[in-house]
């Protein structure tokens, strides 16, 4: 049985964009599922568009996303891009003298030709076709040029582009792993330029070069190619290869159903990154963007998710692109999460929103100048752990900790039809009750005991005790617990807000 061998081949133009995140951890799954290998190929031979320093980004990232690859383009220990395989190069502009040796054999061979039309009258043929409300093709004019005539051309050294010549009659066939059987007529499909004048061969002949050459199996990627494929197919029968099984991927949309693109928003994987989404959340939630476990369960580790991908899971409809469920999804881990590595995370965020800053091993709180160490922190962090979403939002949630001084309208105070008065009086016992309490006993459950036994003594409501204080404690309408605040602040800043919260009454 033939190998299973996957590969995903990025440009280097830039960013990676969750869509290609997408596409990488399908090709990556499905080749750990079958006990196969998944490749990383640099497609880079359009100059014009390359990105410097963004082949490093790709492999730094797609190392921190945990998808690891057989072979292909890595980076040393010094961030050093090296090639690691038997099929290398694997980056395409280091295989030029491939392509050229494939080109001149399907001239050879009558499956491609020169083109020496010039912009200009490319242009104006495209402009008549649309005049005439038909499909922009080239219209094969230097298919029947003599060789005589070619060896001319050649000879002044004419700028030309190669074509594939694509035969008028009959169809392409082939079967779409996702779509099923596609049946394209030849005279729709354009005699497509396989090489550029550069001497650059355009991703149609580069990508069926090298994916019989590196012996792909499977060729996933996105639905965006799929009116390509017929090329494709008559380009491997030109050669009299095989070709390897196709399956395109759904669009991913937004949620006005347009495609998914920059223009309309941060789309690169770093962007989610630096706003503090887990790896392993970004992950979990493009596999649910077009595959169906069809279970119930959403959360699955990587392992997991190699077990259970398939490609007959994989949806054809486009994707929304839904930021709720990504929010809900990284909750979910960062719950999971140990808390000494959430801190971890944490500490970089709360520094860039000037809360506290690092001296040596301890922190510095930045408003009262008070020392902290890490362990404070992690209290602080265990606070929200069940109510963050991402990362970067921490810096936010806390900050009422780290504040001198809270600033809220004192209505905040009034639970439901309570009287200024009544709050008043409410908080005024709640402070002559913790100001006698031991430091030592001021622990969130025996807060929880006191103020309880507190609100049977007076008949009074819990709300019309525990929301005053909470808004004091923090000066915010949502927030965690007042207990668990309680014991994060300690007792002189627990009865500092109590009394700043009176004077407010």
């Amino acid at each position: 049985m033939k190998k299973i061998r996957t590969r995903f081949a990025p440009s280097p133009t830039g960013y990676l964009h969750v869509g290609s995140l997408r596409t990488a951890l399908y090709c990556y799954l499905f080749a750990k599922h079958n006990e196969g290998d998944f490749v990383l190929r640099i497609e880079d031979t359009d100059r014009a568009r390359y990105v410097e320093g963004s082949i490093e980004n790709l492999v730094k990232i797609l190392d921190f996303m945990g998808l690891e690859y057989n072979e292909g383009v890595s980076a040393d220990n010094d961030g050093k891009i090296v090639q690691k395989g038997n099929f290398g190069p694997y980056m395409q502009s280091e295989r030029l003298e491939i392509y050229k040796k494939y080109v001149d054999e399907l001239i050879e061979n009558g499956f491609a030709y020169y083109c020496f039309c010039s912009k200009g009258r490319l242009d104006e043929m495209r402009k008549n076709q649309q005049l005439q409300k038909q499909a922009p093709m080239y219209d094969g004019k230097c298919q029947n040029l003599s060789k005589e005539e070619i060896q001319k051309l050649l000879d002044k050294k004419t700028p030309y582009v190669v074509r594939l010549k694509v035969p008028k009659e009959g169809f392409v066939e082939f079967k779409d792993l996702v779509y099923g059987k596609i049946r394209i007529e030849n005279k729709t499909i354009d005699d497509q330029v396989i090489m550029k004048s550069d001497g650059f061969p355009t991703y149609h002949l580069a990508n069926v070069v090298d994916d019989h050459l590196m012996e792909i199996s499977h060729v996933i990627r996105g639905e965006e190619w799929l009116p390509s494929t017929p090329k494709h197919i008559l380009l491997y029968k030109a050669f009299g290869w095989e070709a390897p099984e196709f399956a395109h991927l759904p669009l991913l949309l937004n949620s006005d159903k347009s495609k998914l693109s920059k223009r309309q928003g941060d789309v690169a994987v770093e962007d989610f990154l630096k706003l503090g989404y887990l790896p392993e959340a970004l992950l979990n939630f493009v596999l649910l963007l077009g595959w169906n476990p069809k279970t119930e369960e959403e959360i699955f580790s990587l392992d997991e998710m190699i077990k259970r991908f398939d490609l007959s899971g994989v949806n054809k409809a486009g994707s929304i692109f839904n930021t709720e469920k990504l929010d809900w999804i990284n909750g979910m881990y960062i719950r999971k999460m140990d808390l000494d590595e959430l801190t971890k995370l944490c500490v970089p965020f709360l520094i860039e929103a000037k809360l506290i800053e690092q001296i040596d091993e301890k922190y510095k709180i930045k408003n009262s100048g008070e020392i902290i160490d890490f362990e404070y922190i992690k209290k602080v962090i265990a606070l929200e752990r069940e109510r963050m979403k991402k990362i970067s939002e921490i810096g936010e949630s806390v900050k009422f900790i780290f504040s001198d001084e809270l600033d809220y309208e004192k209505e905040l105070l009034i639970w439901k039809k309570m009287t200024v008065e009544d709050v008043k009086n409410n908080l005024q016992l709640v402070f002559e009750e913790l100001k006698n309490l031991d430091e030592n006993n001021f622990q969130s459950d025996k807060l929880l005991e006191i103020l309880n036994n507190l609100v049977e003594k007076n008949e009074l409501k819990r709300g019309e005790v525990f929301w005053p204080l909470r808004v004091a404690l923090t000066g915010l309408k949502g927030s965690p617990g007042p207990f668990e605040i309680a014991e994060v602040l300690g007792k002189a800043k627990v009865l500092k807000r109590i009394e700043f919260a009176i004077e407010k009454l």
